[in-house]
């Protein structure tokens, strides 16, 4: 730990909170001016600036002090919309990623983790037919020997393939999932972030799906913000056939879906066995040409009258499994490890961040990571005296 105030955590913890230095001098009482001078290392606050910087960006003291800032080098980020959500909002969960690139990293030092297990994928992403993504999803399955039934949890088989996944309460409401490559180790990994709520089963996987498909289907070295909005569109319209395409192979849906393709009852039942949204079944019974246009349109009218376009039958909020991360961190300590060895482990790291924080990262449960700071065998056995 440095003496010296490190500019730089400050500019991270500040984009982190997606505060501007004009929003943030406002809650301090401090000019933007300042605060940059702060930021560029070029000015050093006095104590008590430093406690309320703790307090109104939830880090702690120690953080603003670290002689190192994380070094996760990253690739681009994929989120679901790009024109309905700011820029500041995207550049808070990208900073949020490096550090849960960074918390990978240092478990990694002590933990065998899957390994990434994809398959090489030979295709022109700037020239996509729908045939190709088919096909994609098709040789994914055979990979990972899925067979043509059902996934019956979509997180697992991305986890046990070496995808990382968590979830969090995102900020704005409008970044439903999105997913970005760091460089971890010289080995690239894929993390897949999930805006956790009251979402159902079906819209998660659905979620996983499309991130994975970002991941098979398009590259990693541009900047998506780059783009123009039909070619940010396209990329998303191949992410959401992807999905279906995987969730919903074609052999096999065709055959359950033919049989009432035009009845909604039916889907209710599908959604059970598949594990995917009536709204998104739908779309692809229409992709299949099991359903015409006309009954497409038609059916959806039905499910905006019936109140399902937000919520539809079957729909319960949805609790994610025990991820890679809790497991890692049960096997510390399993290991005679500690939680006060854990949070070591992570400081070591440059990872100097509330016990809170970390469990809204990584998924954990509140409070998971609380040590116990009270002191062991403090009973002093007394005696009476004999006289």
């Amino acid at each position: 730990m440095s003496s010296k105030f490190n500019g730089d955590s400050l500019k991270t913890a500040r984009i982190y909170r997606s505060m501007t230095l004009a929003e943030l001098g406002k809650s301090l009482d401090l000019s933007k001016q300042t605060l940059s001078l702060y930021e560029n290392n070029k000015g050093n606050p006095d104590f008590s600036t430093v406690i309320k910087l703790s307090k109104t960006l939830h880090f702690p003291i120690n953080y603003f002090f670290q002689e190192k800032n994380i070094n996760i080098t990253s690739g681009t980020t994929y989120f679901r919309s790009l024109s309905s959500t700011s820029k500041k909002s995207r550049s808070a969960e990208i900073t949020k990623v490096k550090f849960i690139g960074a918390l990978y990293e240092a478990l990694y030092n002590y933990i065998e983790f899957p390994v990434l297990n994809l398959p090489k994928i030979n295709i022109n992403s700037q020239n996509l037919s729908d045939e190709e993504i088919e096909n994609v999803a098709i040789k994914l399955r055979e990979f990972w020997n899925l067979g043509y039934d059902p996934i019956n949890d979509l997180q697992y088989t991305l986890e046990e393939n070496g995808l990382i996944v968590t979830g969090m309460n995102v900020a704005d409401q409008k970044i439903d999932a999105y997913s970005q490559v760091v460089n971890i180790d010289g080995i690239e990994n894929y993390i897949i972030v999930l805006s956790v709520g009251n979402k159902g089963k079906a819209r998660i996987n659905f979620d996983l799906a499309h991130e994975l498909g970002h991941i098979l289907l398009h590259p990693w070295t541009e900047d998506i913000e780059t783009l123009s909005n039909d070619e940010f569109k396209d990329r998303e319209r191949q992410a959401n056939k992807f999905a279906s395409s995987l969730l919903l192979p074609k052999e096999t849906f065709s055959k359950d879906c033919s049989r009432y393709p035009t009845e909604l009852e039916y889907y209710i039942r599908l959604k059970k066995k598949w594990g995917v949204s009536i709204q998104a079944m739908l779309y692809r019974a229409c992709d299949l040409d099991i359903i015409s246009n006309n009954q497409f349109q038609y059916l959806m009218r039905q499910i905006s009258s019936k109140g399902w376009r937000k919520k539809e039958p079957g729909d319960t909020p949805h609790v994610l499994n025990e991820n890679i991360f809790k497991m890692g961190i049960e096997l510390l300590l399993d290991n005679n490890y500690t939680k006060q060895d854990v949070t070591n482990i992570f400081e070591e790291s440059s990872i100097n961040l509330f016990s809170d924080e970390i469990e809204e990262l990584l998924n954990l449960p509140s409070k998971y990571l609380n040590v116990d700071d009270k002191p062991k065998n403090n009973i002093i056995e007394l005696k009476l005296n004999k006289h």
